[in-house]
């Protein structure tokens, strides 16, 4: 029973995707007594899953790390450090290796929860140009890389991207995706598996294309198994019919046209047919139904952006979604209008402006393929990485190759960590900069609201008192300051965090002709301030002709509606021809590729990976409450691959990578031919006592780093080729 002096507060769950409304109840000593669903979050609706749930055992989880730690090299023992001595060190050894090897020396890699702070919006930037150098990676290339390249070049910035309109379309086509398992990705909608109910529920169609029947193909009108890693044909298949049967109904402004249509001729179902395993009448059946629907999207995720032809396939879902009308429609693909939304691009989207030392693959967003970035410590030479800063990553579990980048770290002469674990990865810090709790920072969803199905804003402030310990932004602040040799000890000076938030301000404002508006801004602090400010600037905001700004969130702590998705073409397109680019020269010159392997055979067994409800990536998993029921790490298989490989209750596996034994789970699930392993476990030499119990294997041991999908430059995690022989 709550007692008399709990106190319930509101806020955004920042675990996935799904951007959840939370009710969160605190007793006198700030510790987490309930979490529920806020029933009147107007996006949400009271939804809630086990990981929201969960939060405040994430929050005061014994295991995190509290205070700056340093490690010493010769014995391996970590110690508490002060902030500022923390600091010091780390200024003192960076200015070293820099003076010593050059700016490009320094590398940053940053994880997924950047995506999901404000800290990671607003700052993470100032710490990568404090750095100066190119040697930047992240969990993009692991994971969406192939869907903002594809968006880069179709519309002309990588932050466009086209989102399926859930509450009003007639017919979802989905394609290696498993929102009921993710809650959702590039596609933020709370309540994922509501919304799929409701649009059969109102008389629409729902296709799933998946090598397992998961738990959201089990909810769809038709299940298609697909061999792994040949979506793209798929695809293929459902242009060239549209085209064949005379099938198109273009109503955005398109260049390009003719090319898909040639680029297509050698793609027709038969041949694909093949290929795919989905039988030639079933692709021309999707394709006709996709055009007589009234309304119809296709999506595609993790499954299909982790593959080799992965950037294609992210491409042809919008190449479909053009031919059949539904772009930019009401039900179809169309575009959200966040509140604040990203940079306005003064030049279209391009790949490749430089690449990388070893491999030359090219950088896409500022960044390189993570894929090489154990090459990047290895190979000797000018611009060799030697020291490296992470940002709430576990590469190690999360990166292919794991292995050999477990082994590239320790060769590192420094490396700084900010992350509230030691882990995998973080175990080979010299330092650790740990953020505070989850409910000591404020919340919004930069990034995730761009990608909404419905526009929405909603801010939340800290629920509990920092008791003087630095903010995240803080922390990465003063970070970025002594990686630069300004002052950043807390004692050292002014706060580099005002200072430097007030820079950002003024520049801004005076760029939009709106200096003299600096004293209107409203805030507890600088980040808020800026917060504001791109409140008013944006579309609903009061200096754009609406009435948007950090107040009126505030007055409205359960969030606000802002509408359905609303047609966006032509003024939301970035493109050198201000029209849809439906045949970027860099996809079709990869198109030849694809053209090459149309009659490859499929291997005897492919490995795939596999999205669990109580997981996201490697950094769940010290959770009691998460760590149970189907969250295991079990390779599933078909029982007639266990019949015919002569298996019992394990089996090694062994790819051109490694090699893992690993406990079998046979299930009629999965298609015959295809295994598939969870990513995020093998947790060992770490500090976190539950997921030490449950540690799991690492699936990336399996996956290649030489193994890229070319135009993205993204790691190829489903499809690869493996054997089983018995433990």
């Amino acid at each position: 029973m709550a007692s008399v002096t709990d106190r319930t507060l509101l806020r955004t769950c920042p675990l996935c995707e799904a951007v959840c409304g939370l009710e969160i109840t605190l007793d006198s000593d700030d510790h987490v007594t309930a979490v529920r669903g806020d029933k009147a979050d107007p996006f949400s609706n009271g939804f809630i899953c086990p990981k929201g749930a969960s939060l405040g055992h994430l929050d005061e989880d014994p295991d995190r790390v509290t205070a700056p730690m340093i490690r010493d090299r010769a014995s391996g023992a970590w110690r508490t450090a002060s902030w500022a001595e923390a600091l010091d060190y780390i200024a003192e050894r960076f200015a070293a290796i820099v003076a010593e090897y050059g700016s490009q020396s320094a590398a940053l890699y940053l994880g997924n929860p950047n995506a999901h702070t404000v800290a990671g919006a607003l700052y993470v930037p100032v710490l990568a140009r404090a750095l100066g150098t190119r040697h930047i990676y992240s969990a993009s290339t692991a994971d969406q890389m192939p869907k903002q390249v594809a968006s880069g070049l179709m519309f002309g910035d990588p932050l466009t991207v086209p989102v399926p309109d859930l509450d009003r379309t007639d017919y979802l086509l989905m394609l290696g995706a498993n929102p009921l398992e993710s809650n959702g990705s590039l596609c933020t909608a709370p309540d994922f598996p509501g919304r799929l109910k409701a649009l059969r529920k109102r008389g629409g169609r729902f296709v799933v294309v998946d090598p397992r029947v998961t738990r959201t193909a089990k909810l769809a009108d038709e299940h298609l198994f697909i061999r792994p890693g040949s979506d793209a044909y798929l695809l293929f298949g459902i242009v060239h019919t549209l085209f064949a049967e005379g099938l198109t109904d273009v109503r955005v402004p398109v260049s390009g046209l003719d090319d898909v249509r040639s680029a297509a001729a050698e793609f027709t179902p038969e041949a694909v047919a093949t290929r795919t395993g989905v039988p030639a009448e079933t692709v021309i059946r999707l394709a006709r139904e996709l055009a007589a629907a009234p309304s119809a999207a296709v999506y595609a995720r993790m499954g299909t952006c982790t593959a080799e032809f992965g950037t294609l396939t992210q491409w042809l879902v919008d190449v479909i979604n053009v031919l059949t009308g539904n772009l930019d429609s009401p039900g179809g693909a169309m575009f959200a209008d966040a509140a604040i939304g990203g940079i306005r691009r003064s030049k279209p989207f391009r790949i490749g402006r430089w690449t990388s030392r070893v491999r030359e693959l090219p950088e896409t967003m500022g960044e390189l393929p993570v894929a090489t970035l154990a090459d990047e410590i290895e190979t000797a030479g000018e611009g060799q990485i030697r020291a490296l800063i992470t940002v709430a990553g576990n590469p190690v579990l999360s990166a292919p190759s794991g292995g050999r980048l477990d082994g590239a770290f320790a060769t590192l002469d420094f490396m700084v960590s900010v992350d509230r674990y030691r882990n995998e990865t973080t175990k080979h810090a010299d330092v650790i900069l740990p953020p505070p709790r989850t409910l000591q920072s404020a919340h919004y969803d930069f990034a995730l609201l761009q990608f909404a199905v419905r526009n929405y804003a909603r801010y939340s402030r800290p629920l509990v008192p920092l008791d003087g310990r630095p903010s995240e932004p803080e922390v990465l602040a003063r970070l970025a300051a002594a990686l630069t040799g300004q002052p950043h000890s807390p004692t050292d000076g002014p706060d580099p965090l005002t200072a430097l938030d007030e820079m950002l301000i003024m520049g801004t404002l005076q760029k939009a002709g709106m200096a003299q508006r600096r004293p209107e801004l409203h805030g507890a602090n600088s980040t808020e301030q800026r917060i504001d400010m791109m409140l008013r600037l944006g579309s609903y905001g009061e200096w754009n002709g609406g009435t948007l700004n950090l107040q009126v969130l505030l007055d409205n702590p359960h969030g606000l509606d802002l509408g359905p998705l609303r047609p966006r073409l032509p003024g939301a397109l970035r493109t050198e021809s201000e029209t849809v680019e439906l045949a970027p020269r860099p996809l079709l010159d990869d198109v030849a590729r694809m053209r090459a392997r149309l009659a490859d055979a499929a291997p005897d067994v492919v490995l795939i990976g596999r999205r669990q409800l109580r997981s996201n990536n490697s950094w769940m998993h010290n959770i009691a409450t998460l760590v149970s029921g189907s969250n295991t790490c079990t390779l599933h298989i078909n029982p007639a691959d266990v019949a015919r490989l002569g298996l019992g209750d394990h089996a090694v596996v062994k790819s051109a990578a490694g090699t893992l034994t690993v406990p079998l789970e046979p299930t009629e699930a999965i298609m015959p031919g295809v295994v598939s392993l969870p990513h995020g476990w093998g947790h060992t030499g770490s500090a976190q006592a539950v997921a030490g119990a449950h540690a799991g294997v690492n699936a990336n041991v399996l996956t290649d780093d030489s193994v890229v999908d070319v135009p993205s430059g993204n790691a190829v995690f489903n499809g690869v080729p493996v054997t089983l022989i018995p433990a």
